[in-house]
């Protein structure tokens, strides 16, 4: 689903929400494919499987 949109609202801008792409996510089949590249390959930018950089920072401490 993501790669029809592109990647601006996965990468917002400082200062900027990821609201739009969170929202995206939620409705995406391959969220959980999605955020489990991200935490494998140490993805550091952007919203991945519907977490942003801190969200997956946090869960990565936490397991």
């Amino acid at each position: 689903m993501c790669a029809q949109i592109g990647s601006e609202p996965f990468f917002p801008e400082p200062g900027r929400t990821p609201a739009e792409a969170k929202r995206i996510c939620q409705s995406c089949e391959g969220r959980i494919e999605c955020l489990e590249y991200a935490l494998t390959h140490d993805e550091r930018y952007g919203v991945w499987g519907g977490l942003s950089e801190e969200e997956r920072r946090s869960l990565k401490r936490a397991s």
